[in-house]
């Protein structure tokens, strides 16, 4: 089974404990965690008149296809009482599929690799502490050299 990457946020409530209920909901449905990033706290992207956030990622392992580990991630975050009020917005949890395997997608609901995981350093520092090497699988750079290429660019 290929290995699949998740980006972990939340910035409302208590944003820890919403992002280790989320690792256990994971579990619980079968998305098997093997490793977990240490947790960061980061800039709202993208809407910036809103707290700031708690992120980290997670590799884990899924026995199906892509559509369906999205499918359950969206589950978890509606268990969890996500609500989506406005692009971008305040969210007690917020899960993305980020890498799944080497697989380059594009559907009407799921894109892989995550189309701006390059410019979002919310989800690279994290994925350079896990799995630095991983390579992302169109721009053939690991996500160790993405994450400082992104740091130059911030310079």
């Amino acid at each position: 089974m290929p290995l699949a990457y998740v980006a972990l946020g939340s910035n409302l409530g208590d944003k820890k404990a919403y992002l280790e209920e989320a690792l256990h909901r994971m579990n619980a449905h079968g998305i098997n965690v093997q490793k977990v990033s240490t947790w960061i706290r980061t800039a709202p992207y993208g809407v910036t008149d809103q707290p700031e956030f708690l992120n980290g990622a997670a590799e884990v392992i899924w026995e199906q296809d892509a559509a369906s580990l999205l499918k359950e991630l969206l589950a978890i975050e509606k268990e969890m009482g996500r609500q989506r009020k406005r692009h971008w917005g305040e969210r007690n949890i917020d899960l993305d599929l980020i890498l799944f395997g080497n697989e380059v997608l594009e559907t009407e609901f799921l894109t892989l690799p995550h189309p701006d995981m390059q410019n979002r350093d919310f989800v690279l520092r994290p994925l350079a502490e896990i799995a630095p090497q991983k390579e992302h699988p169109v721009l053939k750079r690991t996500m160790l050299e993405l994450w400082h290429d992104l740091q130059e660019k911030a310079k």
